[in-house]
């Protein structure tokens, strides 16, 4: 038990780190960075910023431990369907590998957070 809630806080912080504080950091601190991943992708300005605040609602919903159930569930929703359309945009515009593994890589580490999630739920 002790065992699956520090492997979920582990990679749940990491999540929240990549997801959510880092591009909320870019926008307040260096906002001239923020559409760097998006506009070469043809995506226009705001849906860099829209997506970044969702990303650090996402992320941060995870790390809330009493948060309902369906809401933790539809963030992790969110946040996966933002990293499979991430590597979808890459293999159609860049087809940059490091561009392309970045977001899977990303992904496993959150599904290894939602496995370790319900095992939590489960148990308790």
């Amino acid at each position: 038990m002790k065992k699956n809630r520090i492997i979920f806080w582990i990679t749940t912080s990491i999540i929240f780190l990549w997801e959510g504080l880092m591009p909320l950091s870019t926008l307040l601190f260096k906002p001239e960075y923020a559409t760097v991943g998006t506009r070469p992708l043809g995506y226009p300005d705001y849906f860099a910023y829209a997506l970044i605040v969702f990303k650090a609602l996402g992320a941060t919903s995870l790390m809330l431990p009493k948060l309902p159930g369906k809401l933790r569930e539809w963030a992790y929703a969110g946040l996966t369907f933002n990293l499979i359309f991430a590597v979808i945009s890459h293999v159609a515009v860049d087809k940059n590998i490091s561009y392309i593994l970045m977001p899977i890589v990303v992904w496993a580490i959150l599904a290894v957070s939602y496995i370790y999630n319900q095992k939590i739920q489960n148990n308790s």
